[in-house]
């Protein structure tokens, strides 16, 4: 083709499309080959006469719908769909393209293309890089594949579900993604790190060689049902026993919580358990006082063969400087001063919680 002038540098190029239906005298709404947005994408015929948009017909979707009753005949109704003549746009570089709303069904290549509504179409494809300027681009690498690079005064990229809540997020300058609710797979929930609990019973503590408690007793209830396997507190004063624990790698080395399951043999109220804890490495010395032990009371509920659980305590620091591979003794004690129950106190065990900061402790 010649030009006065400039040969243009792009030029649109497209095969069209064309959708011919026969009037019946009753239909007003008819079915076209492709998805229209607004009334003025296509140019609408009858009887070779050009339809005015919006007045004399609406578009919705794939359907094209008549306000009048189109004549009967043959191919007398014909739809141009303009916007299928854009089937390729080359944007040359440094050309601004702006507007509300682009929609391609084919391709649309360049440097950039900036608006202030949508751009909708079948498929995106980044062919390159993005930078670590980019404020929100998508890009693609043959090595690491999709690229989303952004950059917020909070998070670097946001996910975000239909009802504009967020899914996950990495934080601004972050490798870490955070998800708002627990992540899964196949539904089932992933192992994170978090609170833990471990239980030690009556049986892995012994009594302390000071103001210890009793030997480990075993208690009958009834032949054939459990025995309780319990360590006994005295009423009048002061007793403890000691257990140590070696905790996985992935524990955060921060403080700890417990809850201690006992049973009364007196019909009274209140009974108060302290526990302490002391940490050493290797080559330390084990004669290294306690930390500040931490109390939680009880009350008692009548039965002597009743379990009884307590709260959970506040927060026990142990003493030491806590490390990977450490031994952590506890002591566990009766604070006969602090309750009122007029009988042993019988302990089975406690439910000691910690934190974990990996999912495993490799």
């Amino acid at each position: 083709m010649a030009y006065f002038g400039v040969t243009p540098s792009s030029v649109f190029t497209g095969t069209g499309a064309k959708d011919v239906f026969d009037g019946d005298g009753s239909t007003t709404a008819f079915t076209m080959s492709q998805s229209v947005t607004i009334t003025t994408d296509i140019e609408v015929f009858v009887g070779n006469v050009r339809q005015e948009p919006s007045v004399a017909y609406t578009v919705s979707g794939v359907t094209l719908t008549f306000t009048g009753t189109p004549a009967s005949g043959t191919g007398n109704i014909y739809v141009v769909h303009q916007n299928s003549n854009l089937g390729s746009i080359g944007i040359t570089s440094g050309l601004a393209f702006s507007g509300t709303t682009v929609t391609a069904s084919s391709t649309i290549t360049g440097t950039t293309i900036t608006g202030s509504g949508d751009v909708t179409g079948t498929t995106l494809n980044a062919t390159g890089d993005t930078a670590a300027g980019d404020n929100a681009a998508i890009g693609f690498t043959a090595a690491e594949g999709l690229i989303l690079t952004g950059q917020g005064s909070t998070n670097d990229v946001t996910i975000k579900n239909d009802a504009d809540t967020e899914v996950m997020g990495i934080a601004t300058g972050a490798t870490v993604v955070d998800f708002a609710s627990g992540p899964t797979v196949a539904d089932v929930a992933i192992k994170v790190g978090g609170k833990e609990s471990i239980w030690i019973p009556a049986s892995a503590m012994q009594a302390t060689t000071s103001n210890g408690c009793s030997a480990l007793t075993t208690v009958e209830t009834t032949s054939g049902r459990p025995d309780m396997v319990v360590l006994d507190f005295d009423k009048d004063s002061d007793e403890f026993a000691q257990f140590a624990i070696a905790f996985p790698k992935s524990y955060n080395l921060g403080t700890v919580t417990y809850q201690f399951f006992w049973s009364g043999i007196a019909a009274t109220t209140t009974v108060t358990l302290t526990l302490a804890g002391v940490a050493m490495n290797d080559n330390e010395t084990i004669d290294v006082a306690y930390g500040t032990a931490v109390a939680v009371a009880d009350a008692a509920q009548g039965a002597v063969e009743e379990l009884l659980i307590s709260a959970e305590s506040g927060a026990v620091t142990i003493a030491g400087t806590m490390a990977d591979n450490d031994l952590a003794y506890f002591r566990i004690g009766r604070d006969v001063s602090e309750d009122n129950m007029a009988g042993d106190c019988r302990l089975h065990g406690i439910k000691l919680f910690f934190t974990t900061d990996a999912a495993n402790d490799a």
